[in-house]
């Protein structure tokens, strides 16, 4: 039997707004919302947003792409716009970020024999560099991160259907994220556990430098006589809130877990349950903000 979410607790028509690296995947994604029934605007210019989203009523969901081509790209400017809309209590906007490892944007390249936009002259290497540089922080923003590397344009389509199908044919998504609080806590968090009273593997110096996505460091972890009663509870608690968010309408669930430096701890129980829920059968997201930032910056160094 088909249900449908009662008008008084429907979300306010979606925007969508779509971008990442040339050659990620972007025009697939746009192509698979606009069979869901999303009216799509394509290389929207940034300056002409305020006034679509001023005119009438939105009356089905919006998918607007954007990429460095848009006549007056800027990332300052992209980041005020995803601001804005995420200020107004009207519209149920979000981000979604098509990435894929620089190897296989390379592969995409050659295989193409076209020119990368920011470097016309040069080899596609040097134009996927100047991009990630400038998406960077874009990147950081997104609500949905999905990797094409591995992924046919079938395999994507169908992961966009997964995150973006309307009424029943969207899934509860959830994303688990890890964070350091010393960088304060992530945009849109429906849940924020603290797990810094876990002993910490910054203090063992051969795990130092490792991250809780290490065998060892995952093991240090719940080692911790609390980690067991503390995650069985976590569990339970999630247990309960999934099903009742998707009887509620509700599309998305955010997860966080901090520690000092997010780096040990907050990434090892990110990964436990992100995996115990896919086990379950949940479509299950991560995120691992402090590791995403190490390396886009190239960073060798350590967080606690």
């Amino acid at each position: 039997m088909t249900s449908q979410v009662p008008q008084s607790v429907q979300s306010p028509p979606a925007i969508v707004l779509v971008t990442g690296p040339s050659g990620a995947g972007r025009s697939t994604a746009i192509n698979a919302l606009e069979d869901l029934g999303y009216e799509v605007i394509d290389n929207l210019p940034l300056s002409l947003l305020p006034r679509l989203l001023e005119g009438p009523p939105i009356s089905r969901p919006l998918a607007l792409g954007l990429d460095v081509r848009n006549r007056d790209f800027g990332t300052n400017a992209l980041i005020e716009a995803i601001d804005q809309l995420a200020a107004r209590s009207d519209r149920d906007a979000q981000v979604l970020y098509l990435d894929a490892d620089e190897e296989e944007l390379v592969r995409r390249y050659s295989e193409t024999r076209r020119r990368h936009p920011l470097a016309p002259a040069g080899t596609p290497l040097a134009g996927i560099a100047r991009e990630r540089e400038l998406l960077g922080p874009v990147r950081a923003r997104a609500d949905v991160l999905i990797d094409t590397t591995g992924l046919s344009p079938h395999d994507l389509r169908a992961e966009v259907d997964r995150w973006f199908a309307p009424g029943d044919g969207r899934p509860l998504g959830v994303t688990i994220h890890s964070f350091s609080y010393k960088r304060g806590l992530p945009r849109g968090m429906d849940i924020v556990i603290d797990c810094r009273f876990l002993r910490n593997p910054h203090w063992d110096e051969s795990l130092r430098r490792l991250d809780g996505r290490d065998v060892a460091v995952a093991e240090y972890v719940t080692a911790d006589p609390r980690y067991d009663p503390f995650f069985e509870r976590v569990k339970s608690l999630v247990d309960l809130l999934l099903p009742a968010h998707k009887d509620e309408g509700k599309s998305h669930l955010s997860i966080g877990f901090g520690c000092t430096g997010g780096q040990h701890r907050s990434v090892a129980v990110t990964e436990q349950l992100a995996s115990a829920l896919a086990h379950d059968g949940w479509h299950v997201s991560k995120r691992h903000r402090e590791m995403e930032r190490r390396d886009a910056l190239g960073s060798k160094g350590h967080q606690v």
